[in-house]
């Protein structure tokens, strides 16, 4: 099974999917639904009673729900119960919530929305362009960032073109292009901006997204020239790309006096957004 993981946005709340390239389905983490529909303090617990009366029951639906490695809240990949959008609009009907209807809604056009950029990849980043807009980023940012998402996409193909495999191979790409450019792995870069489960690409400052770009474009560069044939190869190359934003960086700080890799993340700009919107709104 092919698997793409995706987070999806429902009234600001995030849901947890897994898309199935080969079958054409979305899957979906039960109890983030769960979480939504019922406003529960643990929605965990809730599932595992739903589940254990809708078994008593009889229920085919709960009885062909499966499990799929997703994020959890501590950043690592857990075992999930999820079901596809057919299972997940017969479990819904078995809790009692306002919002049930609304939440069929959005499911549905999700469904349909993926079928549609699956025909017109273009629909793809119009649709994450929305997303970042609804979340606060400034136009400026999610222009880098869609920018970004362009270059790592390019990166991840070249990678492909050379047999390596998806996963393993590279998250260790990529943590040597991290590593040299930033002087920091993932895992690392992620713990300095307090991250757990959220993206890192979407806690950087436009800078630091300019300077992950640039050492991503590079890699993919030289690796075309190069051409590695064995993954050994490719990890020269993927630190040949971080050295030269690393040069890049060096430079910068040097003439600015300020770092480039900082703490800072998403939520802490989108706060400061705020608070300066809101006192311009209080003077006025």
């Amino acid at each position: 099974m092919k698997q793409q993981n995706a987070i999806q946005l429902f009234e600001d709340k995030k849901v947890r999917t897994l898309w199935d390239v080969e079958q054409e389905k979305w899957y979906i983490s039960i109890v983030d639904v769960i979480a939504i529909l019922t406003e529960s303090v643990d929605a965990n617990a809730y599932w595992r009673k739903l589940k254990q009366r809708l078994k008593e029951e009889g229920n085919e639906t709960v009885t062909n729900c499966h499990g799929l490695k997703m994020q959890a809240a501590d950043g690592k990949m857990r075992m999930t119960d999820v079901a596809d959008t057919e299972q997940l609009f017969r479990l819904i009907q078995s809790i009692p919530s306002p919002k049930a209807e609304p939440f069929k809604l959005w499911l549905a056009q999700v469904a349909n929305e993926r079928l549609d950029e699956m025909q017109d990849p273009e629909l793809s980043i119009d649709r994450a362009l929305e997303q970042y807009m609804l979340l606060g980023y400034s136009e400026n940012w999610i222009n880098q960032r869609l920018k970004s998402i362009e270059i790592r996409k390019e990166l991840t193909d070249e990678w492909k073109k050379r047999g390596l495999k998806e996963g393993q191979q590279f998250a260790t790409l990529t943590d040597i292009i991290t590593k040299a450019w930033a002087g920091k792995t993932t895992k690392e870069y992620k713990v300095l901006k307090g991250l757990k489960k959220e993206n890192l690409r979407d806690n950087m400052t436009n800078t630091e997204l300019i300077l992950n770009m640039l050492a991503e474009a590079s890699t993919k560069d030289i690796s075309q020239a190069v051409n590695p044939k064995t993954f050994a190869a490719s990890k020269k190359v993927a630190a040949q790309g971080g050295n030269v934003a690393k040069v890049a960086r060096k430079e910068l700080e040097a003439k600015t006096g300020k770092k480039v890799v900082t703490a800072l993340n998403a939520k802490a700009v989108l706060q400061q957004n705020k608070t300066a919107k809101n006192l311009g709104t209080k003077k006025k």
